[in-house]
C-alpha cells in the first residue's frame, strides 16, 4: 500500500481539506502532473501528432445514452456551477471532521472554494488553471505545489470534465469492459485509456444510464507506487435540466476517505469580475 503523507498544517482545517480535494471538481489540468507514469511524463508527442480519439461503436452507444440521461445539451453546454453543502473527512471508516462549504466553478479550470463558516472568517481557495491561492485570517498566500497538483488531478477526472472533454482528447481509446454490480446496482463498464497513459474505468447504471463511479490508477513518478482513486456518484436530482449527483464519495486505494453532501446547486451562474483571482 502506498504511503500517504499529509501536507504541512497551516490551520486546523487544512488536513480535512486535503482529503476533500475532490470538491475541486471544476476540473483543470496541466500538461504534467504528479500522477503521470514515467512513460507519459517522458512523452514529447505533440497533440497534433496524436491519433484522433477512438470510441468503440458499442461504447459510443452506451455513452450517448448516458449523456442524454444526464441532460443532453443542458449537461454538455453549461459553463459555470455553484454548489454548497457539507464535506466530511473519513479515517479508518470513522468521520474525522467536517466543514460547511460553498464552491464556484467556471469550467474547465477555475474554482473558488470557501469553507470553515462559523469562524471569524472562512478560508478561501482560488484556482485558475495552474495557479492557486489561499486566503485566510492571516492574509493571502500561494497554494503549495502538491496542493495544486492534487486539485488538477481530481479536476481532470471529475464527472463533468471527464465526460465533456477527456473522452474526446486526441489519443483517447474507449472500449466496452463488460458488466458488473457496483454499489448494489447493475453496471455497464467502459475502459478508457487517455493520452497520458492513465487507465480509467467508468461504471454506468445499466437501468438509468447515469454514472455510478469513475476509477483511475495513477503512478507517483518518485516513489513509483500506484494509487487507485474512485469517485462514486449517487442521489441524482434534476436541476436546471441537468441530472446532478448530490452525494459524492471519494475512495483512495479502496478506502473511503471523503464524502460530500450537496444541499444546493445552480448552473450558468454569473460570477463577479476577477472572482477567480486573489483580488476578487
Amino acid at each position: 500500500m502506498a504511503k500517504i503523507s499529509s501536507p504541512p498544517v497551516r490551520n486546523p482545517l487544512r488536513w480535512i481539506l486535503w482529503t476533500l480535494v475532490f470538491l475541486i471538481m471544476a476540473i483543470p489540468c496541466p500538461a504534467k502532473f504528479s500522477g503521470q507514469s514515467r512513460q507519459s511524463a517522458g512523452s514529447s508527442t505533440p497533440a497534433a501528432a496524436r491519433p484522433a480519439s477512438h470510441i468503440d461503436p458499442k461504447a459510443k452507444s452506451i455513452l450517448d445514452r448516458t449523456l442524454q440521461a444526464l441532460g443532453g445539451p443542458a449537461f454538455m453546454e453549461f459553463k459555470t456551477m455553484s454548489s454548497e453543502g457539507r464535506a466530511f473527512s473519513i479515517a479508518d471508516g470513522v468521520t474525522a471532521g467536517f466543514v460547511y462549504y460553498k464552491s464556484a466553478m467556471d469550467y474547465p479550470d477555475k474554482r473558488r472554494l470557501a469553507y470553515g463558516f462559523g469562524r471569524s472568517k472562512p478560508i478561501i481557495l482560488i484556482n485558475d488553471g495552474a495557479k492557486g491561492w489561499e486566503i485566510d485570517r492571516y492574509g493571502l498566500v500561494g497554494q503549495k505545489g502538491k496542493q495544486i497538483k492534487n486539485w488538477r488531478l481530481a479536476n481532470r477526472y471529475s464527472l463533468e470534465n471527464f465526460l465533456r472533454l477527456r473522452l474526446h482528447e486526441p489519443g483517447s481509446l474507449v472500449l466496452t469492459g463488460g458488466q458488473d454490480f457496483v454499489d448494489n446496482l447493475p453496471a455497464n463498464i467502459l475502459d478508457i485509456f487517455d493520452p497520458r497513459h492513465v487507465e480509467v474505468k467508468l461504471y454506468i447504471n445499466s437501468l438509468t444510464a447515469l454514472p455510478i463511479r469513475i476509477t483511475y490508477r495513477i503512478q507517483d513518478p518518485q516513489s513509483l507506487d500506484w494509487d487507485v482513486y474512485t469517485d462514486s456518484y449517487a442521489d441524482y436530482r434534476e436541476i436546471g435540466g441537468v441530472e446532478t449527483p448530490m452525494h459524492v464519495i471519494r475512495y483512495l486505494n479502496e478506502r473511503r476517505v471523503a464524502e460530500t453532501f450537496r444541499t444546493a446547486v445552480k448552473y450558468d451562474v454569473t460570477f463577479p469580475a476577477n472572482y477567480f483571482q486573489p483580488e476578487g
